[in-house]
């Protein structure tokens, strides 16, 4: 019940155009096709491009070639979110993944869903 009532109250509390993603964090929209995925206590930086991946897929109608751009600079700070693009404009230039290529600061939304298929095999 406790539970119930605290995911109602921070659905509730969302910013006009949230969008709550199936792995429960809410997106904030920003200008453009950017979008900031907040702290949550899963915050590793894979579970950021899994959320970022997620919200393009699902609320963007993002191709799964299509590439997300990180647009904060890693270091992400304790309790910070990460913010994101469809675009490239104002990208930091590196993931903050370990990348086995060159790591040009984006990943292609169907890189972000297979982050999430593994993160999802962990948690099982």
């Amino acid at each position: 019940m406790i539970r119930a009532a605290l995911l109602f109250i921070s659905v509730a509390a969302a910013p006009a155009g949230a969008y709550t993603l199936t792995n429960r964090p809410v997106v904030e929209p920003g200008p453009g096709r950017s979008f900031t995925v907040p702290y949550s206590e899963r915050s590793g930086v894979s579970w950021f491009w899994c959320a970022a991946a997620d919200h393009a897929r699902r609320n963007l109608g993002a191709a799964r070639s299509d590439r997300i751009w990180r647009l904060s600079e890693p270091p992400r700070r304790g309790g910070e979110g990460i913010r994101f693009s469809l675009s490239p404009e104002g990208a930091v230039g590196t993931t903050g993944l370990v990348m086995l290529g060159p790591d040009d600061g984006a990943v292609s939304v169907a890189h972000g869903l297979a982050i999430c298929a593994a993160i999802r095999g962990f948690e099982d």
